[in-house]
């Protein structure tokens, strides 16, 4: 065999590896049972889909209940383990379609056996989280995500707070969350990312001991670089009380394009939680991509992350994608990651002469593996460009 054959070989056996791959996006490994506070496989990592909430505060991006319960089923579909499907005390067509997902969605499984948790956001006041309680209890998962910001410049500015009064509301509103019979409680810190440490530390202390199950670390105007976020989640998890028995989750938004990185590290930091949209849609510039997130994973969680894994159904990205661009009115850009219409398609010369001789050489997975049907065999479009 020539050099150049062994090159060549070599270049195939690489690339067929890696596309393998993806291909197998759904990990042969099963998914954990569900226990709000505990994942028995320390390497699986929950995916709780706020497109219904946070994507929706897209400006121009309201939808009516009924269409977000369609996107809710597709979500159970695609294998989502949390649903965030609004905020029930925002509006009554809110609570309405919170309250008919939690009905239909959250007791119908999945042929796996799935049944995904219904979340209801709501704010550290008793009546948000009465009336998010009686939008998802009748769910078979429910969840109360409650929230409160932790940063000095939103006490001050925002809540007038001191720092002893916000302890005191959320460990009260969890103790109530509690009461009402809930047993799956999700605290969210507001802008935990320009929090002071230590009183991070102390607040999610107080919130587990008052009987949360997960803990989010928002970063709500996504100012962190990822290290950065990184090391955040490894210092509350060597610092907060009680930290080993709760899920802690991430909340990213994209404000300086670092979302996806930044939930990417926080899991490799321990978070086994990550908050996503579809399609990146959400506050501002949105938050963390769904598809982009999975897909990391898929195609590097194995040889980069330690094993951390997903039972997202990744074949269903595509169509999922495209229900909430229909039904969000937000349009993607062509060049959008892995599920724009351009993300597989090749135009230069070069790519194209690669593409013929082994599609390994310019596509990292088969477009296929999160359903798309390519419309010519490899992708090829005709453009100006011979190079």
């Amino acid at each position: 065999m020539s050099i150049e054959e062994d090159d060549h070989s070599t270049l195939e056996t690489k690339a067929s590896k890696f596309q393998s791959m993806a291909t197998n996006a759904s990990s042969p490994r099963g998914r954990p049972q569900y226990y709000p506070h505990h994942i028995p496989d320390p390497s699986y990592v929950r995916i709780l889909d706020t497109t219904l909430r946070d994507g929706e505060q897209s400006p121009g991006a309201a939808m009516t209940s009924q269409e977000k319960l369609r996107i809710a089923r597709q979500l159970a579909r695609l294998g989502v383990d949390v649903i965030q499907p609004g905020f029930p005390s925002a509006s009554d067509d809110d609570f309405l379609a919170v309250k008919m997902i939690a009905q239909e969605v959250g007791n119908t499984a999945a042929h796996d056996g799935h049944i995904p948790v219904i979340a209801g956001f709501c704010r550290c006041v008793r009546e948000d989280i009465a009336v998010a309680w009686e939008a998802v209890k009748d769910a078979k998962r429910p969840r109360l995500c409650t929230s409160i910001a932790t940063s000095s410049i939103h006490m001050e500015h925002k809540l007038r707070k001191s720092k002893n009064e916000v302890i005191q509301i959320a460990r009260d509103m969890v103790a109530f969350a509690r009461s009402l019979g809930c047993n799956d409680i999700q605290f969210g810190a507001e802008d935990a990312t320009r929090s002071e440490r230590e009183f991070l530390y102390e607040i999610l202390g107080v919130v587990i001991e008052a009987g949360a199950t997960t803990v989010n670390i928002a970063d709500t105007v996504g100012i962190l670089m990822p290290f950065e976020l990184g090391k955040l989640i490894s210092d509350i998890k060597s610092n907060t009380p009680g930290i080993a028995n709760v899920i802690v989750s991430t909340h990213c938004h994209n404000d300086l394009g670092l979302a996806t990185a930044n939930t990417i590290e926080g899991a490799r930091a321990g978070a086994r939680q990550l908050e996503v949209t579809i399609n990146g849609i959400g506050e501002r510039a949105g938050n963390a991509s769904l598809e982009e997130v999975v897909m990391a994973l898929v195609c590097k969680g194995d040889h980069v992350l330690n094993g951390l894994y997903t039972r997202i159904n990744t074949r269903r990205i595509l169509e999922t994608s495209k229900m909430v661009e229909e039904y969000s009115g937000m349009h993607l850009q062509p060049h959008k990651a892995l599920v724009g219409t351009n993300a597989f398609l090749h135009a230069s010369g070069i790519h194209q002469d690669g593409m013929l001789k082994h599609k390994g050489t310019y596509q990292i997975l088969s477009p296929e593996d999160i359903g798309h049907k390519i419309t010519t065999e490899i992708g090829i479009v005709l453009g100006k460009l011979r190079m």
